[in-house]
């Protein structure tokens, strides 16, 4: 055999191989999707967004969510038109009602964390009956006493435990700095400068007008307090008319934002009116907050049968708690000193 027949014969045998490897090769799928991307997105462009689609309430018409005119007051049906909205207005109204005070009460029943002091960072009950902080008109901030009490001791200073800086020399002082922080729209010095007006305190007139006027902005701002002192106002009709309802309003503004003394309030008017379940419920949030004459109130229920034992436990436990969390031995020392008046004015 030749060297020319072995050299085609090879030639021929390597074309058949190459052959053999052509045909059985699979096409890549994926590089056949992307020479066709866009064929694959063109669909795409062609699907149209839509919102979701609405139903309106009085005629059943189809629309837009965004575009439909809802209730203002309970947010739970739709219109496509005033006019629509204005005809069902009558077949509405007693859902409507139940719908707003079941929201209303889902915001006055709801628990809130107290504050804590900037200092020691342990929550802060704000009462009277028992004080636990000042508000310090230097800074704006609210100290609890016993770190108050703390720098006094320690230090042997009379000065702001946050800031630093002395008290006010005078009222004239006092008044001053509460006007820098008011201009600053500090809702508590709108509540301070209030109780000046109606104790008659810092030199002031006793002016219960005015003093209802600084509640209303100091309550706007955020300051509990100030909406409670409102309530008061409008309960014995000081500065403003006599109205019991809207008293009964501004407590509840104060327990939705975090009084406890407010709902405490609450509760007791709620009790007088019969309404038991509710005077309770206010009781017990109170309680569990850490305020002792809601507990008291909570133990006279159950032991007159008003109030179940599993939600007397609940309350009690609370109580406990939240009592365990705002405890130091600098608050307990605040405290005697207060009782022996050698405390600054708490708020």
């Amino acid at each position: 055999m030749s060297s020319a027949d072995i050299n085609d014969d090879d030639e021929q045998k390597l074309q058949h191989a190459k052959m053999e490897i052509s045909s059985s090769r699979k096409e890549c799928t994926s590089c056949e999707q992307n020479n066709n991307v866009d064929d694959i997105t063109e669909g795409i462009n062609s699907i149209a967004v839509l919102d979701d689609v609405t139903t309106c309430a009085n005629c059943g018409k189809e629309g837009k969510d965004s575009d439909m005119n809802t209730c203002n007051k309970c947010k739970m049906v739709k219109y496509c038109n005033a006019a629509c909205k204005k005809k069902h207005r009558s077949r509405h109204k007693k859902a409507c009602q139940r719908r707003v005070a079941e929201l209303h009460d889902e915001q006055l029943f709801k628990e809130h964390t107290l504050e804590d002091c900037p200092i020691c960072f342990l929550p802060i009950l704000p009462s009277r009956t028992e004080p636990q902080s000042t508000f310090q008109p230097c800074c704006g901030k609210i100290v609890c006493n016993g770190c108050t009490l703390a720098i006094k001791l320690g230090e042997g200073k009379d000065i702001c435990a946050f800031c630093r800086l002395p008290p006010p020399k005078d009222f004239d002082e006092e008044i001053k700095k509460l006007k820098n922080l008011m201009d600053k729209g500090n809702g508590e010095a709108f509540n301070m400068l209030g109780g000046f007006y109606d104790n008659g305190t810092g030199g002031l007139p006793r002016d219960f007008t005015k003093a209802a006027e600084l509640y209303l902005k100091g309550g706007k701002l955020g300051c509990y307090c100030a909406y409670k002192n409102l309530a008061g106002c409008y309960h014995n009709g000081e500065g403003v008319e006599l109205d019991k309802e809207k008293a009964k309003y501004y407590w509840e503004l104060a327990a939705m934002n975090g009084s406890v003394e407010a709902r405490h309030d609450l509760g007791s008017i709620e009790g007088k009116a019969g309404n038991n379940h509710r005077a309770f419920k206010h009781m017990i949030i109170a309680a569990r907050a850490g305020y002792k004459p809601s507990l008291d109130s909570v133990e006279r229920g159950f032991k007159y049968g008003l109030v179940p034992k599993a939600a007397y436990e609940l309350a009690l436990r609370g109580y406990h708690e939240q009592r365990a969390q705002m405890k130091s031995e600098a608050r307990d020392r605040a405290t005697i000193a207060w009782r022996n008046r050698s405390m600054i004015t708490p708020r």
